[in-house]
C-alpha cells in the first residue's frame, strides 16, 4: 500500500542526505521521481545536502497545489513512480493535504523531510499537518550533538553567535554561517532553555571568576 511517510528530525541530521539517497536508490531500479523542495540551502528549485550532493528539484511556491502539478505532469505523459519533499516544514498545511491526495488518489508513495518545530520550540504548521496526516512519522536515527555532547533536540537561531527567540518564522539560514549572519544551532533541551549556544559558552568559560581568592 502506498504511504505517506514524515521523516522528521533537529537541523544537522541527515534529512536531506536519507532523500537523495532514496531518490539514488529508487532511479537505480529503474524509477522515476518528483521532487519537490522549498527554500533550499543551495538555492531555488534545489534538493542539497551538507554533505555536497545536491539535485534539481521543483521549487514550491506560496499557493501552489501539489496535487494538480502532479497530474499535469502525469496527463502530458510525464511519469512519476513515488514524490519526495524536502523541506516540507515550509509548506502550508493545505499542500500537505495534497500530498495526501497524492497518496491515496494517484497510489503513489510520498517521502517528506522536515524539522518538527522553528527555532522556539514551536510546530511549523506544515510538519504539524505531517504529524495528523502521516501514515508513519520516522524520527532519523542520526542524532545531532549539541555542543556539550548531549543529544541535539531543538533548533536554536543565532545571531553573531547569540540565540535569539523572536523573528518571523521562516528566515533561511545554515549551521554554517559567518558571525555576523543569522545561522541555526542545534542544542539540547536544557541549553536551549538556558539560551546557551557555543559562543556563549565559550565566553562564559573565559571570564574571570565573579568571587575574589584572597589568601590568609
Amino acid at each position: 500500500m502506498p504511504e505517506l511517510v514524515f521523516f522528521s528530525g533537529t537541523m544537522d541530521c541527515g534529512k536531506s542526505t536519507l532523500a537523495l539517497q532514496i531518490e539514488h536508490n529508487r532511479s537505480a531500479r529503474g524509477l522515476q521521481g518528483m521532487i519537490f523542495s522549498r527554500d533550499d540551502r543551495a538555492g531555488e528549485g534545489k534538493l542539497s545536502s551538507r554533505l555536497g550532493l545536491v539535485t534539481d528539484a521543483v521549487e514550491v511556491g506560496d499557493g501552489q497545489d501539489l496535487y494538480s502539478h502532479l497530474v499535469d505532469h502525469l496527463s502530458q505523459g510525464g511519469r512519476a513512480d513515488y514524490v519526495i519533499a524536502d523541506e516540507a516544514q515550509f509548506l502550508a498545511p493545505e499542500q500537505i493535504d495534497q500530498l495526501a491526495r497524492v497518496v491515496d488518489d494517484l497510489g503513489l508513495d510520498v517521502y517528506a523531510f522536515g524539522i518538527t518545530t522553528d527555532f522556539r520550540s514551536k510546530l511549523f504548521p506544515g510538519s504539524q499537518r505531517l504529524v495528523e496526516l502521516a501514515d508513519r512519522v520516522e524520527v532519523l536515527q542520526v542524532e545531532a550533538l549539541c555542543w556539550c555532547g548531549a543529544r541535539a533536540t531543538h533548533n536554536a537561531r543565532t545571531i553573531g553567535g547569540v540565540m535569539v527567540v523572536e523573528g518571523a518564522q521562516v528566515v533561511v539560514g545554515d549551521v554554517t554561517h559567518s558571525v555576523d549572519e543569522v545561522g541555526y544551532e542545534v542544542l539540547c533541551r536544557r541549553h536551549h532553555r538556558r539560551r546557551m549556544t557555543a559562543a556563549s559558552a565559550h565566553a562564559a568559560a573565559l571570564s574571570p571568576d565573579v568571587l575574589p581568592v584572597t589568601s590568609a
